[in-house]
């Protein structure tokens, strides 16, 4: 019937509401809250630089910022699945970027004829949640489930080791650097002679300049300008008009191979405090205090690292200011005005589009989460879910900020972070897995302080960037890794003998497991190369 199925979401949650609270007073909530907050800060930073490129910063990291902290606190405190972590995802970042291309060709302002979509997908957002439509995630299977989740893990994983990458463009290293020519290196500042011609580069520890000089030929003497300063520093130098002369400038050493040390000790440092739980070391209540706090143990370290090394790793950057990105804008959009009035009325097209791409990515990530072997005690909230997201998209249209759905990756890190297992077991036995610490209060307190992060840029300013990606490989390994397909991808390569005692390989035929898991090898390929492409904007109809 009309809005059945959000009378009796609704129904079933608000019993426990009050306990959603109380349940939360537990020092693992501590150090979820911790994890989440920076892994939802750097998906912040990272997704709100990609919109102010896609979008000439009309939307921005501090539009990221504000939005992710509004919608996610408004969702914890009223959703059905309040362990669900709002984000922008990349279907919507693909949808935004054909969006502004396709109002700067027409003329169209932008953020209006954005406003219209959005207020046409919560329309027809609140219809599916009063006809029921939510019922269809019965038709989700595992096949649907486990390659939707191995995607986005496989994106995480990417996405980390593409941004190291790109950090090894920045700071470069000195392949053509010899040791004999050690006295050939420099770097000073010329205040007056044009700069030199670009040639091939040197090793030292300036900033970025090029140089006609061969690292790799033995030093030459050359008469230097009387206009050369000593003493400036590059940016002094830069100030002044002058421009940096030597085969010292373009490098800067060491910051590469730190970095990759960070990345790939947290990544690791992760892994094995998570693992301590089981360890045969230690009493049970160390193991599980080191596991429960194991990223944030491994942030401290690893900052401590960078700290005591002092080299100039780039660092975590976060808006200092309150203030639109792009000052051509404010932050109320108006309805009327800038764009011909039939643009209302032509938004529903598009709009049906992100309707279904909202509804795909909002409602399979939910089925994930709620599945039987988390042990679930308090119930899922499919319709209530989808009338919170749909709520929020006319807030966030009104005010020019992003657009969010549920972040699957971040979502598993986050019920993970909050496992219960017994407390005792038999010498030799393994802990009983209890359930997820169902409570609103850790979403809630990671919200509120990515609303305050504006406040806190002294602080975070501290942590590198490299330890946040290796926190991010960790997440997609780990969500990987709690699929089965990943253990069928496994006995794909592993002989009959030395198989684990599965229950499915009773009732099953080994090759056909094997084709199933192929069949699902090949989708997953599919929808990569369709992420890969413009068409990314149906990537939720292929799912």
């Amino acid at each position: 019937r009309l809005f059945g199925g959000l009378l009796r979401d609704i129904r079933r949650k608000a019993p426990w509401y009050g306990s959603d609270f109380s349940d939360a007073l537990h020092p693992q909530c501590l150090s979820a809250v911790l994890y989440i907050y920076l892994a939802t800060v750097t998906n912040a930073i990272t997704f709100g630089g990609m919109l102010g490129d896609a979008t000439a910063n009309m939307q921005g990291v501090l539009e990221n910022f504000l939005g992710t902290a509004f919608a996610g606190s408004i969702f914890c405190l009223f959703s059905g699945q309040p362990l669900t972590i709002l984000s922008s995802t990349g279907p919507v970042l693909v949808f935004e970027r054909l969006l502004f291309s396709f109002s700067q060709d027409h003329s169209l302002d932008y953020l209006e004829f954005r406003l219209w979509i959005g207020l046409w997908v919560a329309f027809f957002g609140v219809v599916l949640v009063a006809t029921e439509a939510s019922h269809l995630v019965r038709y989700f299977t595992r096949f649907t489930e486990e390659g939707f989740c191995a995607l986005i893990s496989l994106i995480f994983i990417y996405d980390s080791l593409k941004k190291m990458r790109s950090l090894a463009d920045t700071f470069p290293i000195n392949w053509q650097y010899r040791l004999d020519n050690v006295t050939s290196y420099s770097c000073t500042c010329n205040l007056s002679s044009p700069a030199p011609a670009p040639g091939r580069v040197g090793e030292g520890l300036g900033g970025p300049q090029v140089s006609g000089h061969d690292p790799s030929s033995p030093p030459a003497l050359s008469l230097q300008h009387p206009a050369t300063l000593a003493g400036l520093s590059r940016t002094q130098c830069l100030a002044q008009g002058g421009h940096l002369l030597g085969t010292s400038c373009q490098y800067v050493p060491d910051v590469t191979l730190l970095s990759f040390l960070l990345f790939g000790v947290t990544f690791l440092s992760c892994t094995a405090f998570k693992r301590f739980r089981s360890s045969r070391y230690f009493p049970a209540a160390v193991r599980k205090l080191v596991s429960d706090f194991a990223i944030i143990l491994t942030i401290l370290a690893s900052c401590a690292i960078d700290a005591t090394l002092g080299l100039e790793t780039p660092k975590l950057l976060v808006p200092s200011e309150l203030k639109p990105t792009n000052p051509a804008r404010g932050w109320i959009i108006f309805p009327f005005g800038a764009n011909p009035w039939w643009v209302c009325l032509a938004s529903a097209v598009p709009a049906v589009l992100v309707t279904i791409l909202i509804f795909m990515d909002q409602q399979i990530t939910a089925v994930i989460l709620n599945r039987r072997e988390y042990k679930l005690q308090k119930g899922a909230g499919f319709h209530l879910d989808l009338l919170c997201v749909s709520l929020l998209m006319v807030v966030t249209s009104a005010t020019g900020l992003p657009w969010y759905v549920s972040a699957t990756v971040i979502s598993l890190a986050h019920m993970e972070s909050l496992r219960k297992e017994s407390v005792t077991s038999a010498p030799g036995e393994h802990p009983e897995f209890l359930g997820i610490r169902e409570q609103r209060l850790t979403g809630l307190a990671v919200f509120v302080l990515m609303g305050v992060s504006v406040f806190m840029a002294p602080v975070l300013k501290h942590i590198p960037m490299p330890v946040l990606y290796g926190v991010f490989l960790h997440m997609g390994v780990a969500a990987l890794n709690s699929i089965q397909l990943t253990d069928r991808v496994r006995l794909l390569l592993m002989p009959a003998k030395h198989q684990p005692d599965l229950p499915y390989l009773r009732h099953v035929p080994l090759r056909r497991v094997h084709l199933f898991t192929i069949i699902q090898l090949l989708c997953l390929a599919l929808l990569w190369v369709i992420k890969s492409t413009m068409a990314a904007i149906i990537f939720p109809v292929m799912v």
